[in-house]
């Protein structure tokens, strides 16, 4: 196989993942606190021996776009969303993991839960309890939670050290081995924060990778019948 297929190959296996990438944004449009992912393409050029240069395209490595949403106005009392950089923190079976998703509930033993029953952890990583008899609940932008005057609990909010090492463990959780409290945020009461994918920009960007797809596919199909009628000329 000569060494254009093999580039091409790569490549084709890198559009690919980014089709999927895409594919994945658009079906989480609607997802609350949903961070848009992307692909990364990287080049990789060897030299083999007194062959000429060979230049291999690989997207293997996926980034987040950690850009604001808007926000949606709910008025629910235990929905909150976040202005800034930050995340709220869970506990999951997995260990703590973090979302920009905050949408949550009282449990049947009054402590803050998500969708998925993981518990929100305070700003000491300790779950946060409401009593049932707590009476209004009210939230401070510095996340203090309050009922009849009487704070309960701080919602933590946490920044990855490094955001470029955090990794998307699925849905709209987070994980990164070296966080710390965020200090440029602020959280809203009664607001949600929407998906950050732009549905115009992602189907365009669709279009493009499957155009780019198909023209690698033709190249192979007529590199495969170049190859074939070559051999075949050889053979007489």
């Amino acid at each position: 196989m000569e060494s254009g297929i093999y580039t091409t190959l790569t490549r084709q296996a890198g559009l690919m993942r980014e089709m999927q990438v895409v594919a994945h944004n658009i079906a989480n449009i609607s997802t609350t606190g949903f961070r848009r992912e992307g692909v990364i393409f990287s080049e990789h050029v060897t030299r083999m021996d007194d062959a000429p240069s060979l230049s291999m395209a690989n997207g293997n490595n996926r980034h987040m776009d950690l850009r604001q949403a808007g926000l949606s106005q709910t008025g629910a009392a235990f929905d909150f969303a976040i202005q800034g950089e930050g995340f709220f923190l869970l506990e999951t079976p997995q260990g703590q993991a973090m979302t920009r998703a905050g949408s949550f509930t009282p449990s049947a033993e009054g402590e803050l839960v998500n969708n998925d029953g993981h518990r929100l952890l305070d700003l000491g990583g300790a779950p946060i309890f409401v009593p049932p008899d707590a009476g209004p609940v009210a939230l401070s932008s510095d996340g203090t939670l309050s009922a009849n005057g009487q704070p309960l609990a701080q919602i933590g909010l946490w920044q990855p050290a490094d955001p470029l090492k955090m990794t998307h463990q699925g849905g709209t959780l987070f994980v990164s081995d070296d966080i710390a409290p965020s200090e440029d945020a602020t959280i809203l009461q009664g607001f949600l924060e929407e998906s950050n994918v732009n549905p115009i920009s992602e189907i365009a960007r669709m279009i493009a990778v499957q155009r780019a797809y198909e023209l690698g596919q033709g190249f192979m199909e007529k590199e495969d019948e170049r190859m074939r009628s070559v051999t075949q000329t050889l053979g007489r």
